[in-house]
């Protein structure tokens, strides 16, 4: 498990770790820590990204410093002379030079380093950027002589490393309110952040590398966590030798119509290749079920005439018909509700469902649910998926670039999935992810579990669906296809 902390704990950590360590001592963990990795980085940097003189060594490379006026500046001069004994030629560009850490910038001069008179120059010809202007409690984007240097940054070859957050980004929620710096890699120290897992701020982070400084937060909720392989291996329902189809999780899957009845057998598919003993189909797309899976279960009926279920689905393409929506609803199992399902849906039948419900919105729908623009969910992720789970007394999977499951509850971390890739952008993706996640729930995984394994297999099936590298287009069939390798890979 992956887990990132707020602000507050950091710092409460930090704060710890100061007591029990010497005077300056954290800084220089982290500068060590930093100037490791990026003497890496000089050695061994994507021919893409760099410079060719820079490729192969430290010495003779060319380092800038974007040094702030608080602690991450002072990390970033101290790396800087580490990189500069080390024979790199080592200039700081000080945003603030009245409150530049003064320890860290005499030991950047003592190394040979240099205060650069202007950015300009510099900059251009850096083979490595080091962004130290601002550290975790930066808000509401950069300002001032910042945003020009960042934009030099973003104009030049050099690659950038951030100094354990981007300067620019909000560490407590992912949110990017102004000119924030793009990363390549980030060199988080102690523990990861909230800002450095959930998007808009993600995508600014490029590569993370946790360096160990001494901090102990183990006594502390997670904000944030992502499952890893070993996490989802130990979630995943595996059969027993007395399993029969209906132990192992009969789903009921309510999706589909006769203008999207490409819906119902992309639902139906994530529902048997993500582990259902059993599929039970109600709607109007049964022959196109039935033709594409002579397994399933077809019914012309109700919901209630469909059989026993542990889990339903309900809503991938069932189009302006939503009354089967309360139906579903008033079922005393769990149930699953995506895309045309979550149009008006009302809060207070969720809210008053014995069983656990899990919604899946992208932002559009999200954003619909909460009443509010497109762009404040994907502005500000995090805080709308836990607000749509307090509103709906439910656990929601908001999809999108990292993908967020939340519950209700205080203390409840927030889940982002690790797994996936752009190319799962692609129509009806999410209909194989409602089947997945759907089986999982008649599986017996409750509902968080659900959505955040499903999400998980998901992603990877989308990644081998894709291929390695750069990746090319998948098609919603091509990853359920993919499906069972994904589950293989993560119990292999």
């Amino acid at each position: 498990m992956r887990s990132a902390y707020g602000v507050e704990q950091v710092r409460a950590a930090e704060a710890a770790a100061m007591e029990r360590a010497a005077d300056g001592a954290l800084m220089q963990r982290a500068a060590a820590g930093l100037a490791a990795a990026c003497a890496d980085v000089l050695n061994g940097v994507s021919p893409a990204r760099a410079k060719p003189r820079a490729r192969g060594r430290v010495y003779g490379a060319r380092v800038v410093l974007l040094v702030g006026s608080g602690a991450n500046g002072g990390d970033a001069l101290y790396a800087g002379a580490r990189l500069a004994r080390r024979g790199a030629g080592v200039s700081a560009v000080l945003l603030d030079p009245a409150r530049a850490h003064a320890g860290g910038l005499a030991a950047l001069v003592r190394a040979g380093g240099r205060v650069a008179d202007s950015a300009g120059d510099v900059v251009r010809r850096a083979d490595l950027v080091v962004d130290g202007i601002t550290g975790i409690g930066g808000r509401g984007g950069l300002r001032g002589d910042a945003v020009d240097v960042v934009a030099l940054v973003a104009e030049s070859r050099a690659f950038v490393v951030a100094v354990d957050l981007p300067s620019g980004v909000e560490a407590d929620s992912g949110e990017v309110r102004g000119d924030a710096v793009r990363a390549d890699a980030t060199v988080v120290f102690g523990a990861y952040k909230v800002g450095l897992m959930v998007d808009p701020a993600r995508e600014y982070a490029g590569a993370l590398r946790l360096v160990d400084i001494g901090l102990e937060v183990g006594g502390f909720s997670a904000e944030v966590e992502a499952l890893q392989h070993a996490d989802v291996a130990g979630l995943l329902p595996v059969p027993g030798v007395e399993s029969d189809k209906y132990r192992r999780g009969v789903v009921g899957v309510v999706a589909g119509s006769s203008t999207y009845p490409g819906a119902g057998v992309l639902a139906v598919a994530g529902a048997l290749r993500g582990g259902a003993g059993a599929v039970r189909y109600v709607g109007s797309a049964g022959d196109q079920v039935i033709a594409r899976f002579p397994e399933a279960l077809v019914s012309a009926g109700s919901v209630g005439d469909a059989g026993r279920v542990q889990a339903w689905v309900v809503g991938p393409g069932i189009g302006e018909d939503r009354s089967v929506v309360a139906d579903v609803l008033a079922t005393d199992v769990p149930v699953l509700v995506d895309a045309d399902g979550l149009r008006g849906l009302d809060a207070g039948a969720v809210r008053g469902r014995s069983a656990e419900t899990l919604l899946t919105p992208h932002a559009g729908e999200a954003a619909r649910l909460l009443g509010v623009e497109r762009e404040v969910v994907e502005g500000a992720r995090l805080e709308s998926v836990r607000e749509l789970a307090r509103r709906y007394g439910a656990t929601v999977l908001l999809k999108g670039s990292t993908t967020l499951v939340a519950s209700e509850g205080e203390g409840v971390p927030v889940r982002v999935n690790p797994t996936g890739t752009s190319w799962l952008a692609t129509a009806g993706s999410g209909d194989v992810l409602s089947g997945v996640a759907g089986a999982l729930l008649a599986g017996g995984l409750g509902a968080r579990d659900a959505g955040a394994v499903g999400a998980y297999l998901h992603g990877l099936a989308g990644r081998r669906a894709a291929g390695a590298g750069v990746g090319a287009p998948v098609s919603a069939w091509g990853v359920a296809e993919e499906l069972g390798g994904a589950w293989r890979d993560v119990c292999g």
